[in-house]
């Protein structure tokens, strides 16, 4: 028998945002699946965190998503353990500097794989599912997706080609699956780190005059899936107003 609970499916949500994601989304009543491509023991404790509070409510799975035949594999398990797919979040990303002149046809297929392909193919595999609920999909843009980011030149096309994405598939699943996007801003600093004095120049450019949370982009997820019960193809910035400056 199907899950009573709706499911939700996250990926990369075994820590940072994706973490949170679950978090906020379980909170509220979501049976979910915690993918990550190497981060096994993450993904262990944020189960048995979750398991702690309601039994049987989540799922593990490992996958690269540069690997085309793991994609369609994840919507299947999801299904196998609860029967139904309410929800897909695209969080899993990837995120470096290339340099012009230094770009490699390798660097450029990671990060389209991650930020473009993935996404779609993930959407395009959950999307019978999702319209058998009258589910939606949320997919993690970035504010760069409108505007260069210096060194990062492929990165901000595949998130182009992401928000672009958002809108088309919100066309083509319309009516029964909402499509939408998140695109934060500065809520968690690069796990490659970033100096003190680049940290200061992005708050100072932000009109809240502070970093966003994990939290508040959990937030902004749950309520693009639970309660913008009409908002469709739209990217919601969280970003403290930093877009606007």
């Amino acid at each position: 028998m199907p899950s009573k609970n709706p499911v939700a499916l996250v990926t990369g949500s075994a820590r940072r945002v994706g973490a949170a994601i679950v978090r906020r989304l379980h909170a509220a009543g979501y049976d979910v699946v915690i993918h990550h491509r190497n981060s096994e023991g993450e993904a262990r404790i944020l189960q048995a965190e979750l398991e702690r509070g309601r039994a049987d409510s989540s799922l593990v799975l490992q996958a690269d998503l540069s690997q085309f035949d793991r994609i369609p594999e994840l919507v299947a398990k999801t299904l196998g353990r609860f029967g139904r797919l309410d929800a897909l979040v695209n969080n899993a990303s990837a995120f470096y500097p290339t340099p012009l002149g230094t770009v490699t046809p390798a660097a450029w297929d990671d990060l389209f794989a991650a930020n473009a392909r993935a996404p779609f193919f993930l959407s395009q595999a959950a999307a019978p599912h999702l319209q058998a609920r009258g589910g939606a999909i949320v997919n993690l843009v970035d504010i760069y997706a409108e505007k260069p980011l210096h060194r990062h030149t492929v990165y901000v096309m595949a998130k182009a080609a992401l928000a672009m994405m958002t809108e088309s598939l919100a066309l083509e699943l319309a009516p029964g699956v909402r499509v939408n996007g998140v695109a934060p801003g500065a809520v968690l600093w690069p796990e490659q780190g970033k100096s003190d004095e680049a940290k200061a120049a992005l708050i100072e450019a932000t009109p809240l005059r502070r970093p966003g949370t994990p939290e508040d982009v959990a937030e902004a997820v749950r309520w693009l899936l639970m309660d913008a019960h009409y908002t469709t193809g739209q990217i919601l910035k969280v970003d403290g107003g930093r877009s606007l400056a």
